[in-house]
């Protein structure tokens, strides 16, 4: 789809320019001009050298969606916020989308439509969202309504990834020291004992072995990375292992209580806001089976929706489920019952991300010292393997 500058007529005769994207040719432009009245007179494809990459922060798509909210609830045109978020905007590929997102409602595009071309940034929870507040009339408070929620979602991410940052520093700083001793430490040992004829015992010779294996085939090993790599992504598409992967995470040694109350924090959260908005019930499951990202929750969004549509309450339905935990039950059958169901599950879910909260902290304080006996394991096996021949040699001349 290309973005087009052209000067047109319109039923009075009069004569005006403007901008029209996401057309093939001079020729489909004329066809929707002519379809709403107008009289294309000339037209100049235009340029716009899209960046090579798009590289957009959640924190940054945050504080758009935060501004663009309190623009639009002071009474600004949405083009105007869009243009004042434009010139703010410091990131030249946001800029960018911002730009062509601005250009896509001038030329008639709706809300979803313009953002939904880049929906590798802005998440279907998010189009969802302004869908819901273009068609309802309450634009303002859906984008706020979206703020709040993805800047609780960049919060658990941050809180993730600080959890696990130590586990993954240690990891790294390991191997790094057993890769250093494997290829500078054993081959000096190596040599050593062969010129003293020293007869090598099963570890050490284990650890010649890869020493060799790493210093002259380290190039054989690197393809081999990077083919499982290759191959982990292929088969990360493929329908069948996504699901067995899905289902498998939800029921996985140690973390597998961590990643229910994740799944279901995010897939519980987006149902409650986005009904908070005016969203059916039906829809809203559809956006958050999506947001939720696991197969095992899309089969049961897609149960909860023929309940529901059955006649079924909410609470109820979900009941059938042991991955809801009772107190999100509770909580949404007191909704229901007060009318007020979106605000009751925003509050369990709340209660829910203080608990995964603390099972990560749980989970650091169980890590960090596994992490050190295994940290020492390997690095003592490998001193053990390397000075143990010396041990049998000194033994000898005794």
């Amino acid at each position: 789809m290309a973005v087009y500058e052209y000067t047109a007529r319109d039923e009075s005769g009069s004569k005006f320019a403007a901008i029209y994207s996401d057309v093939v040719s001079v020729a489909v432009l004329r066809q929707e001009l002519a379809k709403i009245g107008y009289t294309l007179l000339k037209a100049r494809r235009k340029k716009t050298p899209a960046p090579k990459c798009k590289r957009v922060k959640q924190a940054e798509v945050v504080t758009f969606v935060y501004g663009f909210a309190g623009m639009c609830s002071t009474g600004l045109s949405i083009i105007k916020s869009l243009e004042t978020l434009q010139a703010q905007t410091v990131n030249p590929d946001f800029k960018f989308i911002i730009s062509d997102i601005k250009h896509s409602i001038e030329a008639g595009s709706s809300l979803k439509d313009a953002f939904g071309k880049y929906s590798d940034v802005f998440s279907d929870f998010f189009l969802g969202m302004l869908d819901a507040g273009e068609s309802g009339g309450k634009l303002s408070r859906a984008l706020e309504t979206s703020a709040i929620y993805l800047e609780k979602q960049a919060d658990l991410k941050r809180k993730i990834k600080s959890v696990f940052a130590y586990p993954i520093i240690v990891g790294i700083m390991s191997l790094g020291v057993v890769a250093s001793m494997v290829i500078f430490v054993v081959p000096v040992f190596s040599k050593l004992y062969r010129q003293l004829r020293v007869p090598l015992p099963g570890p050490t010779q284990t650890l010649v072995v890869l020493s060799v294996l790493v210093r002259d085939w380290w190039w054989v090993i690197l393809l081999l990375i990077a083919g499982s790599v290759l191959l982990c992504r292929r088969l990360s598409k493929n329908p069948y292992v996504k699901a067995k992967w899905d289902v498998f995470k939800l029921n996985m040694p140690v973390f597998a209580n961590l990643n229910r109350m994740v799944v279901v924090s995010r897939f519980v959260r987006t149902f409650a806001m986005l009904a908070s908005t005016g969203v059916s019930f039906v829809r809203a499951l559809d956006v958050a089976s999506v947001v939720a990202s696991n197969s095992m929750l899309t089969d049961i969004a897609g149960q909860l929706q023929q309940s529901i549509k059955a006649g079924n309450p909410v609470a109820s339905s979900l009941k059938n489920y042991d991955i809801f935990p009772p107190m999100l039950i509770q909580l949404a059958a007191s909704g229901e019952e007060a009318g007020a169901l979106p605000e009751m599950l925003n509050k369990g879910v709340d209660f829910l991300d203080k608990d995964i909260d603390r099972t990560m902290n749980a989970l650091l304080v169980k890590l960090e010292p596994a992490l050190t006996v295994i940290m020492g394991a390997v690095v003592g096996f490998i001193l053990i393997a390397v000075y143990l021949p010396m041990f049998d040699y000194m033994s000898h001349l005794k």
